[in-house]
């Protein structure tokens, strides 16, 4: 089991626990100074701020972003151990009700988000690195009206990988690397 720390805000210096549960489901939690970086991209956009995290893994980036100011966090993991560390994690930093996690693909959990007409300031996109995850939710985030007017879709990335300059109405406006991962920002 590894331990994370939140950096900033409320929870500065709290530890996260991570749980990889198999060989096949490895865990890669976002590095804290990858996370760090995240929230200087998002500046001080995040205070109140709606926060999607999918493939929430260890909920590290959404807890980070509880802990900064963002008004809510939605939390979307497929794995149940790990979506239960990310419920008793949200009670031990009491951002339980500032949080909602789902079991749930991530597309499946877009799909119903886009017909309720749930919308957030800030997606963050952080599947396996060999996975097609990005390609097939960029699409629907794009044209699903999920991300509000001046919102910001975060995809955290191989960086000898590329991403499309658009996806539907996402324009792709900034990469960032560090070491062998790329934040890749989209509007």
């Amino acid at each position: 089991m590894k331990e994370l720390r939140i950096t900033a805000g409320t929870a500065k210096g709290r530890r996260l626990k991570a749980v990889a549960v198999s060989e096949r489901s490895p865990l890669r939690p976002t590095a804290s100074k990858v996370r760090e970086a995240l929230f200087n991209i998002t500046g001080p956009g995040i205070c109140g701020a709606g926060f999607l995290d999918l493939y929430a893994g260890t909920g590290a980036v959404g807890f980070e972003a509880l802990s900064r100011g963002a008004g809510f966090v939605v939390f979307v993991e497929i794995n149940p151990v790990r979506v239960e560390l990310i419920k008793k994690t949200g009670l031990e930093l009491g951002f339980l009700t500032r949080m909602k996690v789902y079991r749930m693909q991530a597309f499946e959990y877009l799909k119903k988000a886009c017909e309720h007409g749930d919308t957030f300031d800030f997606i963050f996109i952080d599947p396996s690195y060999q996975s097609e995850e990005v390609m097939k939710v960029l699409p629907l985030i794009a044209e699903g009206g999920i991300l509000k007017n001046g919102g910001m879709v975060m995809v955290e990335h191989f960086s000898k990988g590329t991403l499309p300059e658009s996806v539907g109405s996402l324009r792709q406006k900034k990469r960032y690397i560090y070491g062998d991962t790329a934040l890749t920002t989209f509007k």
